[in-house]
């Protein structure tokens, strides 16, 4: 079983002052900093701040990650959606919660139900068979997932059936990405690269010019490479992550029919968003090319970047 939000990746930040002349950035050293973030290696570089207000950042994105992941961690017992699946009710959730559920709703109708995190149940029957639950404990897992049984209002977050239970993996990981930018950005950090297995890059790279991207095969061969430019790409792998002993049954998994995606073994897609990237990526490894098509269409910042 894997790590929350892809703890196998390693977390990279690299931000450069807005006030600072690009030419004057390169020549203007670094201040660094490595340590964990999320459960995972994490290392933070920053240009155009001196070390007081450099170590500043970095003790404010920490406490942001430590407090995103309080919300979506699947793995702390205490976290608002460790709580919403045991409990099968959240009073007074989160406002990120909210705001992520509502996305996932927006691309679970986008995507004719591909996407839909409610799909825990059925992860969870893969995950404690080792990739091979009976046709029973398919059925159980399959009779409790369903985005129309999901309840979302400021007052509260609930189930409709019990035994239901929500996983945030496929977008949690793009919005976290997606705050950590907001947060160097209201620092004046305009030129930003932040690789938390989905990768947002805004601004300029050093030396001008937008950031460069790598699409990588789970191996980490590189197939693409993209700029982005106030961008973020993402790129989902059915078989990045096995459950089984053999590796041949992949973390991601179809809610309409109940078994591993199989339609594409990688998919690249950008966005305005780390997290609408994120989520789509993951969608669409379960798509065939028309559905992508029409999905696509209803995100129009959203851009398919490989597919194999």
């Amino acid at each position: 079983m894997t790590s929350p939000l892809n703890r196998r990746r390693f977390l990279t930040i690299s931000a450069a002052a807005l006030a600072l002349p690009a030419a004057a950035r390169g020549a203007t050293a670094p201040v660094e900093w490595r340590g964990t973030a999320l459960g995972a290696g994490a290392s933070m570089k920053l240009v155009g701040l001196e070390g007081a207000k450099a170590h500043g950042v970095f003790r404010a994105v920490e406490s942001e990650l430590a407090r995103l992941e309080s919300i979506f961690s699947l793995y702390r017992e205490e976290s608002a959606l460790s709580r919403l699946n045991r409990e099968g009710r959240l009073d007074a959730p989160p406002p990120e919660l909210l705001e992520v559920l509502t996305l996932a709703g927006a691309v679970h109708a986008s995507t004719g139900g591909a996407f839909d995190p409610t799909v825990q149940p059925l992860w969870m029957a893969y995950a404690e068979s080792v990739g091979n639950p009976d046709d029973a404990a398919l059925d159980d897992a399959r009779g409790r997932i369903g985005w129309s049984d999901l309840r979302l209002a400021p007052e509260a977050v609930r189930f409709e059936r019990p035994g239901m239970a929500l996983t945030l993996n496929g977008i949690a990981q793009g919005y976290i990405t997606d705050r950590i930018a907001a947060l160097l950005r209201a620092r004046d950090l305009g030129d930003v690269l932040i690789d938390m297995g989905e990768i947002a890059g805004l601004g300029q790279r050093p030396g001008g010019g937008p950031w460069k991207a790598g699409v990588a095969t789970p191996d980490g061969q590189i197939v693409q490479r993209v700029t982005l430019s106030d961008r973020a790409l993402a790129t989902s792998a059915p078989l990045g992550t096995v459950l089984d002993g053999a590796g041949t049954v992949g973390h991601i998994l179809d809610p309409l029919n109940g078994v591993p995606a199989s339609a594409h073994k990688l998919v690249s897609v950008t966005a305005d968003s780390a997290a609408l990237a994120d989520a789509l990526s993951t969608a669409f490894c379960m798509m065939d090319g028309p559905a992508i098509d029409r999905t696509l269409r209803i995100h129009r910042s959203a851009w398919l970047e490989h597919i194999a």
